[in-house]
Order: C-alpha cells, then sequence, then structure tokens
C-alpha cells in the first residue's frame, strides 16, 4: 500500500490515510488501497475493531482530490462512482465496528468516510466543512442521505448547501460526530473505546450493526441514482470553474455579470 499504512495491534486494526502533502485527499487509487484494507480487517480473525483516520495533524481527509477530480468527465466519473460504491460497502459491510479518529480539517468527501462509520471520535480542534457548493460539485456519497438523519434535514441543508465550518464541539452537540475531545486526549479516548468494544460479544456487535444500518442501506438508490445525475455534471463548465477556482485558489464564479 502506497496511499495508506495498515496496522494490527492487540486486536485493532488502523488504517490510516498517508497523504499529508494534500491534506489526506484521496484519489482512485486511495480508494482500491482503502477497499482492500477494510476487506482485510473483515477477514482477520484477529482484528474486532477498526480506526480510520489520516495522517498528521492538519487534515482526517479533504476528500477528493481536486487536481484529480478536475480532469473528470461523464465516464471518469462513472468509473469513480462505482468505485465509491464498493468502498461505502467495505466500510459498512463489515460487521466490526468502524471508528473514525479525526484530527484538523475533514471536508466533503472525508466527512462522507466519517458518516460510513459507526462512531466518530475527534479533537476539539477538528474542523468539519461540504464545500461541494463552492466546486460545483454535490455531496451524493451519503452525504445527502445520512447527514440528515444525524443532524436533521434543516442543519444539513445548512451545513451542505451553504459549505459554513463547524467545529468539534458544535459538530458533537448537533450529534454529527460522537465526542470532541482535547487534543492531547485523543489517541487515549479511541483507545479505551477500542478495548471496550473488544470486551463485547462480536456476533452481538454485527447484528446489532446491521439492523441499526438498515435504513441507512435503504438509501442505496439515492445514491445510485444520484451518482448518474452527477457523472453528467462532471461535463459542464459551471462544475469545471468550480475546480479551476479551487486550484487557482479563487473565488469561482458560477453567474454571468448579467445574471
Amino acid at each position: 500500500m502506497i496511499d495508506l499504512s495498515y496496522t494490527v495491534a492487540a486486536g485493532v486494526a488502523t488504517i490510516t490515510i498517508v497523504r499529508p502533502e494534500v491534506m489526506n485527499a484521496f484519489r482512485e487509487q486511495t480508494m482500491h488501497e482503502l477497499i482492500e484494507a477494510f476487506d482485510r480487517a473483515d477477514a482477520d480473525p484477529q482484528v474486532g475493531v477498526v480506526v480510520l483516520t489520516g495522517e498528521g495533524d492538519r487534515a482526517f481527509s479533504t476528500g477528493g482530490d481536486v487536481a484529480w477530480e478536475d480532469a473528470f468527465d461523464p465516464a471518469s466519473g462513472r468509473h469513480t462512482a462505482r468505485i465509491l460504491i464498493r468502498l461505502a460497502e467495505a466500510i459498512r459491510g463489515t460487521g466490526k465496528p468502524v471508528i473514525a479518529k479525526v484530527r484538523g480539517w475533514c471536508v466533503g468527501g472525508g466527512n462522507e468516510l466519517v458518516l460510513l462509520c459507526d462512531f466518530a471520535l475527534a479533537a476539539e480542534s477538528a474542523r468539519f466543512a461540504h464545500t461541494d457548493s463552492m466546486l460545483g460539485n454535490s455531496p451524493i456519497w451519503y452525504g445527502t442521505q445520512l447527514l440528515p438523519k444525524l443532524v436533521g434535514t434543516r442543519r444539513a441543508k445548512e451545513i451542505l448547501m451553504l459549505g459554513d465550518t463547524v467545529e468539534a464541539p458544535e459538530a458533537a452537540r448537533i450529534g454529527w460526530i460522537n465526542r470532541a475531545v482535547p487534543d492531547a486526549e485523543l489517541d487515549a479516548v479511541v483507545a479505551e473505546w477500542c478495548e471496550r468494544l473488544l470486551a463485547r460479544s462480536p456476533q452481538a456487535l454485527r447484528l446489532t450493526k446491521i439492523s441499526l444500518d438498515f435504513d441507512g442501506d435503504l438509501t442505496l438508490p439515492s445514491v445510485r441514482h444520484g451518482f448518474e445525475t452527477l457523472t453528467h455534471n462532471y461535463g459542464t463548465t459551471e462544475f469545471h470553474e468550480g475546480t479551476t477556482a479551487f486550484l487557482e485558489r479563487r473565488a469561482p464564479k458560477f453567474r454571468s455579470e448579467s445574471d
């Protein structure tokens, strides 16, 4: 694995996105490696809990690498959508508890990774945001489906459509994540949760997780249909204005001066 590290210790598999130079943004290779890592953890009888995190303190993940996404067209977007659906199944489909350990920025697809996990524990300095509306994109990879179930529809619309930053303590207050803890205590808190989960019945955890995820699993058609619509968006001027503006570090101009 090049974009990830994978370690197992004391019953816990830790999967770390190792792309700190781009704030742990992911590309196609990263997604394939994540699928492989979650499948590996799922098949290992010595693993009882999985922890997903990002390298360093700057970011858990800022989602899809915009430099990679900028080249998308409908065909490549459709190809990527199929991989993302397989990745979501690899995370949600394992009967083992998955904890997202969040430091720094958690943006866009990074947030959707968090939503796909069973638990989310964050450092108090962590910051969450969905900037898709500034990129001519849409968070239909379980962002629009799962976030409203946690924070309510109106708050989800505010987060997903306005793109405002949400600090970790507020994210915990509204139910987006489980806990926001002092930065220096995050590793210890995650270790404590792992220890507590490892002391529980694996079959009970598996059955409970599958049952609790039933309602969310019913949203898969929304994801599939959303991706089919979104892939056509990748061929538009508006989408590429969003990605180009991001790469050029300027505000996007989605409307002409006459609009």
